[in-house]
Protein backbone atom coordinates (compact mmCIF):
# COMPACT_ATOMS: atom_id res chain seq x y z
CA UNK A 1 0.00 0.00 0.00
CA UNK A 2 1.56 3.31 -1.07
CA UNK A 3 -0.62 5.59 1.07
CA UNK A 4 -0.50 5.71 4.85
CA UNK A 5 -2.40 7.70 7.45
CA UNK A 6 -0.52 8.89 10.53
CA UNK A 7 -1.64 10.87 13.57
CA UNK A 8 0.28 13.46 15.58
CA UNK A 9 -0.69 15.41 18.65
CA UNK A 10 0.56 18.91 19.39
CA UNK A 11 1.42 18.87 23.10
CA UNK A 12 1.13 22.58 23.89
CA UNK A 13 -1.20 23.79 21.15
CA UNK A 14 -3.17 26.20 23.35
CA UNK A 15 -0.34 27.30 25.58
CA UNK A 16 1.98 30.24 25.07
CA UNK A 17 0.49 31.48 21.77
CA UNK A 18 0.51 35.22 21.14
CA UNK A 19 -2.93 36.75 21.63
CA UNK A 20 -4.06 39.80 19.70
CA UNK A 21 -6.47 41.28 22.26
CA UNK A 22 -5.66 43.16 25.44
CA UNK A 23 -6.56 40.81 28.31
CA UNK A 24 -5.99 41.12 32.03
CA UNK A 25 -6.11 38.61 34.89
CA UNK A 26 -5.89 38.90 38.63
CA UNK A 27 -2.50 38.26 40.17
CA UNK A 28 -1.92 34.52 40.42
CA UNK A 29 -1.91 32.92 43.84
CA UNK A 30 1.65 32.63 45.07
CA UNK A 31 2.85 35.38 42.72
CA UNK A 32 1.05 38.36 44.26
CA UNK A 33 2.87 41.65 44.72
CA UNK A 34 1.76 42.51 48.25
CA UNK A 35 2.38 46.21 47.91
CA UNK A 36 0.09 46.25 44.86
CA UNK A 37 -2.78 43.88 45.69
CA UNK A 38 -5.26 45.70 43.42
CA UNK A 39 -3.01 45.50 40.35
CA UNK A 40 -3.73 43.03 37.55
CA UNK A 41 -1.51 41.28 35.01
CA UNK A 42 -1.74 41.84 31.27
CA UNK A 43 -1.59 38.62 29.27
CA UNK A 44 0.72 38.54 26.28
CA UNK A 45 0.41 34.81 25.67
CA UNK A 46 -2.48 32.34 25.82
CA UNK A 47 -3.21 30.15 28.82
CA UNK A 48 -5.17 26.89 28.88
CA UNK A 49 -8.85 27.58 29.40
CA UNK A 50 -8.64 31.03 27.83
CA UNK A 51 -11.39 31.36 25.22
CA UNK A 52 -8.96 33.14 22.85
CA UNK A 53 -6.43 30.27 23.00
CA UNK A 54 -7.93 28.13 20.19
CA UNK A 55 -8.01 31.14 17.85
CA UNK A 56 -4.38 32.01 18.64
CA UNK A 57 -3.36 28.38 18.00
CA UNK A 58 -5.27 28.14 14.72
CA UNK A 59 -3.85 31.45 13.47
CA UNK A 60 -0.31 30.25 14.21
CA UNK A 61 -0.57 26.81 12.59
CA UNK A 62 -2.52 28.18 9.61
CA UNK A 63 0.19 30.74 8.85
CA UNK A 64 2.83 28.00 9.35
CA UNK A 65 1.18 25.69 6.79
CA UNK A 66 0.45 28.43 4.25
CA UNK A 67 4.02 29.72 4.68
CA UNK A 68 5.30 26.28 3.66
CA UNK A 69 3.21 26.41 0.50
CA UNK A 70 0.21 24.34 1.61
CA UNK A 71 -3.12 25.40 0.19
CA UNK A 72 -6.36 25.23 2.14
CA UNK A 73 -9.29 23.27 0.83
CA UNK A 74 -12.22 25.41 -0.27
CA UNK A 75 -14.57 22.79 1.18
CA UNK A 76 -12.93 22.36 4.62
CA UNK A 77 -10.65 25.08 6.08
CA UNK A 78 -8.96 22.44 8.27
CA UNK A 79 -7.71 20.44 5.28
CA UNK A 80 -4.32 21.44 3.88
CA UNK A 81 -2.67 20.03 0.78
CA UNK A 82 0.64 20.33 -1.02
CA UNK A 83 2.22 18.60 -3.98
CA UNK A 84 5.85 17.57 -3.33
CA UNK A 85 7.78 16.10 -6.25
CA UNK A 86 4.53 14.90 -7.81
CA UNK A 87 3.24 13.34 -4.56
CA UNK A 88 0.23 14.71 -2.71
CA UNK A 89 0.44 15.30 1.05
CA UNK A 90 -2.78 15.99 2.96
CA UNK A 91 -2.99 17.26 6.53
CA UNK A 92 -6.24 17.47 8.46
CA UNK A 93 -6.24 19.67 11.56
CA UNK A 94 -8.63 18.63 14.32
CA UNK A 95 -8.20 20.78 17.44
CA UNK A 96 -4.63 19.83 18.46
CA UNK A 97 -4.38 16.62 16.42
CA UNK A 98 -2.96 16.35 12.92
CA UNK A 99 -3.84 13.57 10.51
CA UNK A 100 -1.25 13.17 7.74
CA UNK A 101 -1.83 11.07 4.66
CA UNK A 102 0.55 10.46 1.78
CA UNK A 103 3.41 8.13 0.89
CA UNK A 104 5.42 6.95 3.91
CA UNK A 105 8.64 8.85 3.13
CA UNK A 106 6.80 12.13 2.59
CA UNK A 107 4.94 11.68 5.90
CA UNK A 108 8.21 11.01 7.75
CA UNK A 109 9.78 14.12 6.23
CA UNK A 110 6.75 16.23 7.18
CA UNK A 111 6.79 14.88 10.75
CA UNK A 112 10.43 15.85 11.06
CA UNK A 113 9.66 19.39 9.86
CA UNK A 114 6.66 19.72 12.20
CA UNK A 115 8.77 18.61 15.18
CA UNK A 116 11.18 21.50 14.59
CA UNK A 117 8.33 24.03 14.94
CA UNK A 118 5.95 22.39 17.43
CA UNK A 119 6.29 20.11 20.43
CA UNK A 120 4.71 17.00 18.95
CA UNK A 121 3.80 13.51 20.05
CA UNK A 122 4.00 11.06 17.15
CA UNK A 123 1.07 8.64 17.49
CA UNK A 124 2.16 6.58 14.47
CA UNK A 125 -0.31 4.93 12.14
CA UNK A 126 -3.89 6.07 12.67
CA UNK A 127 -5.86 3.32 14.43
CA UNK A 128 -8.73 5.12 16.15
CA UNK A 129 -10.17 8.57 15.48
CA UNK A 130 -13.52 10.20 16.26
CA UNK A 131 -15.18 6.88 17.05
CA UNK A 132 -13.83 5.13 13.96
CA UNK A 133 -11.46 2.19 14.01
CA UNK A 134 -8.98 2.17 11.15
CA UNK A 135 -6.90 -0.79 9.96
CA UNK A 136 -4.20 -0.11 7.42
CA UNK A 137 -3.11 -3.26 5.58
CA UNK A 138 -1.32 -3.95 2.32
CA UNK A 139 -4.72 -4.83 0.80
CA UNK A 140 -6.20 -1.44 1.60
CA UNK A 141 -7.74 0.68 4.30
CA UNK A 142 -10.55 -0.69 6.44
CA UNK A 143 -12.80 1.55 8.53
CA UNK A 144 -15.29 0.33 11.12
Amino acid sequence: MGWHIHQMDVKTAFLDRVIEEELYIEQLEGFEVFSSELHVCRLKRALYGLKQAPHAWYTWIDSYFTGLGFSKSKVDPNLYQILVEGKLLLIVLYVDDLILTSHELLILSCKKDLATEFEMKDLGLLHYFLGLEIWQRSGGLFVS
